[in-house]
């Protein structure tokens, strides 16, 4: 329905078709929209241009004189908001990608489904709404606070900080701790820029990358004829970063021969190439990164003790992303004006609906991951505002049901706070949602019986079991997965559609 406000919503049509623009106009006038027309491109673009701009354009094709795509193009170059639904009686894969490509909200087929066309008008006046309604949203943009690339001002990445500003001074070595996606390698940067290192080499290396039968010659070099394709001398990293810092990231999964050799280099500041015997006096300063729980795999013998208090000298614990939601905001700004400038999108802002779905995922990928839906919704959105449907639909899907549970662990309040459910139904599934993940990647804050010692407290409070209620959300996540396939649904949970029918019908 159209908005019940006292302005009604307005369409400019544009197509060189007088009967198209005659029965469009009477469809979308019956529902008490105002209706503009123009019978060419060029025309039509004049009326946007001129102002006040109309809510949503319906624009054809093909037209003489210019063609509908260009007029699209030109529209939402003079407007990013606007929203344009191209008409069109061939449905060509490349009527579909160019419409896409320049901005297109939808296109629709003729001859024309009027009550198709109806709702088609009524989605896209919603999303206009939805960008208008997108300014409450400001971002909070401090171009000097995010220099370093790393964002945040919560009470956990102020001690970050503080630990990166005293060990600039020095050069002791530093281990940085936490999940995959928390920005090591970022702190590691910081920490050489502040350094008087600086001017010298920064050379970021992954161990877990690299094989073990070629990470010693990555490392340290080897002599021509060492091995078989040895060709030549070559110098490893250490040589190449004599002076500066070197960033040893996934250290955990650095075989035990490497780590006797990187041990060396702590202890005497010296390495010897793969197949030389002269020893190489090296000044480099040696930055550690593992995901892994290098303490646990000391006892069980996999990393060297010896090596692990070498590095272990300062450590740096990067929080989880869930741990530090109230920092969602502002990295969303940071990515977002590095978009800008690479002239990527003309996305500025999220709308405030969107912004309370990002803060209730979980983020398992953490900082890595909120980049890459970050990135992917500011291309497909229709305006300079991210809006909930552009969202991925696993973000969606994961935060319809669920409640945030995902507090910060530091007792700082969060701009989440007020859109947090209480329900305890939905808090038990985000419970198991986050211990699977943290069981799964081997954190050691939550073990399975902490897990499972938290998920009874929470049924307690009148819920149903558990597991049929975990069972039917796997259900309909997977559902949604698939676009409601139940062949495919079935499939995916191993089961034959008569077993999902059953299920689906409780």
């Amino acid at each position: 329905m159209p908005e019940t406000s006292a302005k009604p919503s307005s369409i400019l049509i544009i197509d060189d078709d007088t009967e198209i623009r005659y029965s469009l106009t009477r469809v979308f006038s019956s529902r008490g929209y105002k209706v503009t027309e123009a019978a060419s491109g060029e025309a039509g673009l004049a009326l946007v241009k001129k102002g006040p701009a109309p809510d949503l354009v319906f624009l054809d094709v093909r037209m003489g004189g210019m063609g509908g795509i260009e007029t699209l193009r030109l529209i939402r170059s003079a407007n990013p908001r606007q929203l344009v639904v191209l008409m069109t009686a061939f449905g060509t894969a490349q009527t579909a990608i160019e419409a896409m490509k320049y901005g297109a909200f939808d296109y629709v087929m003729k001859p024309f489904d009027p009550p198709k066309v109806l709702a088609l008008a009524e989605a896209a006046l919603k999303t206009h709404a939805d960008l208008q309604a997108a300014g409450d949203y400001k971002p909070a943009i401090n171009t000097e606070d995010y220099k370093e690339g790393i964002v945040g001002s919560s009470p956990v990445m102020q001690e970050v900080f503080k630990i990166i500003g005293q060990v600039t001074a020095s050069d002791v070595t530093v281990m940085i701790t936490g999940e995959s996606g928390t920005g090591k390698e970022l702190v590691a940067r910081s920490i050489w820029k502040h350094s008087h290192r600086a001017g010298k080499p920064f050379i970021a290396v992954n161990c877990a990358a690299i094989p073990d039968n070629l990470i010693e010659s990555e490392l340290f070099g080897h002599e021509r004829g060492s091995f078989t394709g040895a060709t030549g001398q070559r110098l490893g990293k250490f040589e190449l970063c004599d002076g500066g810092t070197i960033f040893l990231d996934e250290i955990g999964d650095m075989a035990p021969a490497t780590q006797t050799k990187i041990l060396r280099v702590l202890q005497a500041g010296e390495i010897q190439r793969v197949g030389g015997t002269d020893t190489i006096k090296v000044d480099v300063r040696v930055i550690a990164a593992t995901n892994k729980d290098l303490e646990a795999m000391v006892k069980a013998k996999s990393f060297r003790e010896d090596l692990y208090y070498r590095l272990n000298v300062v450590r740096i614990k990067m929080p989880a992303l869930r741990e530090r939601s109230r920092d969602i905001p502002p990295i969303i700004d940071f990515f977002l004006q590095n978009l800008a400038k690479q002239r990527k999108t003309r996305v500025t802002k999220v709308s405030a609906e969107a912004l309370g779905v990002l803060g209730r995922y979980p983020w398992p990928g953490n900082v890595r991951e909120l980049e890459n839906v970050v990135y992917r919704s500011a291309i497909i959105a229709q305006g300079d505002a991210i809006l909930v449907h552009d969202l991925p639909v696993e973000i969606r899907s994961a935060t319809s049901t669920e409640a945030t549970l995902i507090a910060p662990t530091d007792g700082s309040d969060s701009p989440f706070d007020a859109i947090r459910t209480a329900n305890a139904e939905n808090v038990a599934l985000a419970s198991a949602k986050i211990a699977a993940e943290s069981i799964a990647a081997g954190e050691p804050a939550l073990t399975p019986e902490r897990a499972l010692d938290f998920l009874h407290a929470n049924l307690r409070h009148g819920q149903p079991p558990l597991l049929a209620r975990l069972e039917s959300e796997m259900i309909q996540r997977t559902l949604a997965a698939v676009g409601g396939d139940l062949t495919a649904a079935a499939a995916e949970l191993g089961l034959t559609q008569a077993a999902l029918k059953k299920k689906l019908k409780g």
